[in-house]
């Protein structure tokens, strides 16, 4: 089981001199999954439920070849929306190196976790925690943040897919304030989410994509006023978009929530409650 993810907060603080942003993030992981079986075989291959992404770019088959996988029948069931903001490609990968961790493909040539993860992509060092961690530098600096609240979640994706290189180029082209760690948004929304404290996660919530995403796509824009329109929570966009969340203390208020809101079916929503696995004890990429 693969889960999506959500950016409590999210803080582009500029970009490196190897093109590379520097970013910094409070990320939690939800109970919505990708589901994925693995078999022997005499040769690697990917099943997908969606064949569009069954190619070799998929982030599980390039994690499995980046391992030494040869033999695997891998079948992918995805629940997660793409190009969402959510991970989930990420997740995939992540769940196919823990699972190689623990053996399910044998012997395999010695590995690094977190080279190959970072190598994949930016968020799959994240997934390998299993829990809610704050994110740092380009994704590899990742400091699990232990228990966490059974809050949940509303997400909506609109019927839109969000350019990231675009909504960069939008950010760099605008002068933004430094934001030196010691007064970092997220570094306080990790300590509220440690005390469970939800008032104040609920003040904390930012993203740097969210508002020129709202400006740029009027999807989105109208995902966002449905979901403060059914209340009491404000929406903020996951990652680069391009869906939107809500946050609830119980499920049933976020399940009530969703029934609340006045879209038509191409807005695909979920009801998701904060995942935590055991993985984060002791653990940090």
């Amino acid at each position: 089981m693969a889960p999506a993810k959500i950016n409590l907060t999210l803080e582009v603080l500029g970009k490196r001199p190897d093109g590379y942003h520097a970013l910094r993030s409070l990320m939690v992981p939800v109970e919505l999954y990708d589901e994925i079986e693995i078999e022997p075989a005499e040769r690697l291959a990917l099943i997908c439920d969606d064949p569009a992404l069954a190619g070799e770019e998929n982030l599980v088959l390039r994690a499995a070849n980046a391992i030494g996988v040869r033999g695997a029948r891998i079948a992918l069931r995805k629940r997660i929306p793409t190009q969402a903001g959510l991970g989930g490609g990420s997740s995939d990968a992540a769940s196919l190196l823990i699972a190689a961790r623990a053996g399910t493909f044998g012997a395999l040539p010695p590995w690094e976790d977190l080279a190959i993860a970072r190598s994949l992509g930016s968020d799959i060092p994240f997934f390998l925690v299993d829990g809610a961690a704050l994110v740092e530098g380009t994704g590899e600096r990742v400091t699990p943040v232990g228990a966490i609240p059974p809050w949940a979640a509303l997400i909506v994706k609109p019927p839109v897919a969000i350019s990231t290189a675009e909504a960069y180029r939008r950010l760099d082209e605008r002068e933004r304030p430094q934001r030196p760690r010691s007064e970092s948004i997220g570094i306080q929304a990790v300590a509220a989410l440690q005390r469970s404290d939800f008032d104040e996660i609920a003040r904390l919530l930012s993203n740097d994509f969210h508002e020129d995403a709202l400006t740029q796509h009027a999807e989105i824009a109208r995902a966002a006023a449905a979901i403060e329109s059914a209340g009491p929570s404000r929406a903020l966009l996951s990652g680069s978009g391009s869906s939107l969340f809500a946050l609830y203390q119980r499920r049933s208020e976020a399940e009530d929530a969703a029934a609340r809101i006045a879209l038509p079916p191409e807005y695909r929503r979920f009801v998701a409650a904060f995942h935590s696995g055991a993985a984060w004890r002791g653990a940090s990429a």
